[in-house]
Parts: structure tokens; C-alpha cells; sequence
């Protein structure tokens, strides 16, 4: 019996040292070597400060600027701490009545016009940082008109950070809403 728990104490020593410490250092030295952007929280700086993350969406709610998708990660929602989707059901009353008031709140925005779905409900993280290519175009006339901009303009700057399928089949066309905004600022400074 004391043989078998020496031999027990000593393999949970020995896993925990190479799988909790040293498996774990060495994916983390390799994928700082092999793609140091990505493992670094592909960080995006602008004059020099930090102003956020390529892969963590940030809520905009400004006319001028193109607005991100609803989050329900926590309380106020796009938080890196508690992130996850509301998990209702396609009938819950709680998720109708916040579709139906985030619909409300965009149709004056461009009358008529169908509001895509991404525009409305949350992603699984409530943290993606794109939209669809549809959700930027829905946007285009109310940020080219409070930008005192031509569409024709705002519509070149969705289409050139537009990214299509990751390798050609993966996921969906995207519009990175972070890029997006802060290449407005770059071509067209609000005053």
C-alpha cells in the first residue's frame, strides 16, 4: 500500500510539472516566436495608445461611427470578463422584446431599408468585433451623412476592410467594426 501511494504521489508530481507547467511554457514561447501579433492579443494602437483588440469587440454608439453588434457579455454587455451569449431560446420573451427594441432603434436610422440579422442579436461570446459586410452597408447612409461624407466614400472604406472567408471556406465575409472606425477618423476627422 505505501509502494502504491509513493508511486501515485510521484506521477501526480511529475504530470503536473510537465502538463501544468512546462507543456504549457513551451506553447506559449513557440507561439510568441511563430505568430507574435496574435499571441500578444493582436493589440491595435493608434497615436500611440491602445485603443483595443483586433479579436474583442467594443461597443460604438456614436451616429458617426459604425456600431458593433449587441453584446450580452455581463451587466453593460462587451465584457472580456464575463464573456457568453444570453442562451434564450428563439422564443423567449426577454429575447423578443430586445430584438424588437434594437429594431425599433435602428429602422429611423435608414427607413425601409431591412436590418440585418447580426445588427440585432448577440454573437455566442457577445464580444465579436465584426459585422457582416450587410450590417456596415445598413450603416453607410446615417455615418455618411453625419460624417459630411458622400455613401460612394463610406461605402470604399467598408469594402476595403471587408475581409472574405478565412482560407476561402471558412466562416463568413466581415468587416472588422474597430478598423473600420478608426480608418474614418484617419480619412474624415470629426470636428
Amino acid at each position: 500500500m505505501k509502494k502504491n501511494l509513493l508511486i501515485s504521489v510521484l506521477y501526480t508530481l511529475v504530470t503536473t510539472f510537465f502538463f501544468g507547467i512546462l507543456y504549457p511554457l513551451f506553447v506559449t514561447v513557440l507561439a510568441k516566436a511563430i505568430f507574435p501579433r496574435q499571441a500578444n492579443g493582436s493589440l491595435i494602437m493608434s497615436g500611440g495608445h491602445l485603443v483595443g483588440s483586433h479579436l474583442i469587440g467594443q461597443p460604438f454608439t456614436a451616429p458617426e461611427y459604425f456600431w458593433s453588434r449587441p453584446s450580452a457579455a455581463g451587466t453593460a454587455g462587451y465584457d472580456p470578463t464575463a464573456s457568453g451569449g444570453s442562451n434564450y431560446a428563439p422564443t423567449n420573451k426577454a429575447l423578443i422584446a430586445r430584438v424588437d427594441a434594437s429594431v425599433q432603434a435602428l429602422q429611423p436610422t435608414n427607413p425601409g431599408a431591412p436590418i440585418p440579422v447580426d445588427l440585432v442579436t448577440t454573437s455566442g461570446s457577445g464580444l465579436d468585433p465584426d459585422v457582416s459586410p450587410a450590417s456596415a452597408e445598413f450603416q453607410v447612409p446615417r455615418v455618411a451623412r453625419e460624417r459630411g461624407m458622400s455613401e460612394q466614400d463610406v461605402r470604399a472604406l467598408v469594402q476595403k476592410h471587408t475581409q472574405g472567408r478565412q482560407w476561402g471556406f471558412l466562416g463568413e465575409p466581415r468587416v472588422n467594426v474597430l478598423d473600420l472606425n478608426l480608418d474614418l477618423d484617419a480619412v474624415h476627422p470629426m470636428h
